[in-house]
């Protein structure tokens, strides 16, 4: 049913909601009014200048949630709130190209790939072993895979594209692989190295890490040392230590940008260069408080 083309009747089922002030119903209108938003501006905004006071209040009313709920202010209001959640951060990401995703979807796809998994553990488990479970079934019963094809496509950064295409690059891999753990309850963190990216886990005696680009493939340290030094890097210490959300999410953006140069999408790139400046400066004025 597209609003640009109401009849008479579907108008008029329309109008009978807008003043239901149950929460289901006001979040099942905002949901399509955000999905089909240039559409949803016109029918509101001519409601709202109607003869019908109580139905003129209750547009203005969703016109203002749709004005407070603009995809790019929300994101920048996250980074600047400095209460950094990695699921959050990336679902935000994405909706600022992407409006009109389904979080309820990609969350439940989440959940059904971690419900998987608990299908096929068994206590006692160690980490490494419940690590083996989540590759069987993240990159065999799901396909997930590295997009060595088409390794700039800025799709392979986007959470709900990863999702649904089952492959990305190591740093979207990798925040699928941390969010399935973390619905399983194992303790794993983002590692980001430089020019690379793996989940690490640091409970055991020794610590090892998930390589979620190569199907899952554990890594010791020697073993990303000799990674880096193949690619005529010096590696250090602190290479392997965890990296912060809010960096994850500053990376995932400046990958944004040059991946959006490379294809000639400028409007793009600048906009993921300018959420990059709001994380770095968001940072900085919180080292000086």
């Amino acid at each position: 049913m597209d609003p640009a083309r109401l009849s008479t009747e579907e108008k008029l089922v329309f109008l009978s909601l807008l003043d239901d002030q149950s929460p289901a119903v006001r979040h099942a209108l905002l949901s399509y009014f955000r999905e089909h938003s240039a559409e949803a501006v016109d029918f509101l905004k001519e409601t709202a200048n109607g003869k019908n006071r109580a139905l003129a209040w209750h547009a203005r009313w969703f016109l203002e949630e749709l004005k407070f709920s603009d995809p790019i202010a929300e994101f920048k209001g996250f980074i600047r709130s400095l209460n950094y959640e990695l699921e959050t951060g990336a679902l935000l990401l994405s909706r600022t190209v992407f409006p009109s995703i389904d979080i309820g979807a990609c969350c439940g796809e989440l959940d059904a790939i971690a419900n998987r998994c608990r299908e096929l553990m068994a206590e006692p488990m160690t980490v490494r072993e419940k690590c083996r479970v989540i590759n069987r079934v993240l990159f065999h019963e799901y396909g997930f895979r590295g997009n060595y094809e088409h390794y700039t496509d800025p799709l392979n950064s986007f959470l709900q594209r990863v999702i649904e295409r089952r492959k990305g690059i190591p740093i979207s891999l990798s925040i699928v692989y941390l969010l399935v753990a973390h619905r399983l309850g194992i303790d794993l963190e983002p590692v980001g190295l430089p020019g690379h990216f793996v989940v690490g886990c640091y409970v055991e005696d020794a610590p090892f890490f998930i390589d979620a680009f190569e199907q899952g493939v554990f890594r010791s340290r020697d073993d990303l040392f000799t990674l880096l030094r193949l690619q005529q890097i010096e590696p250090k210490e602190s290479d392997l230590a965890p990296t912060p959300v809010r960096e994850v999410l500053c990376r995932c953006c400046r990958n944004l940008v040059n991946h959006y140069r490379a294809s000639g999408d400028e409007e793009h790139a600048q906009l993921f260069a300018d959420f990059v400046d709001e994380f770095d400066a968001t940072y900085e004025r919180h080292a000086q408080s």
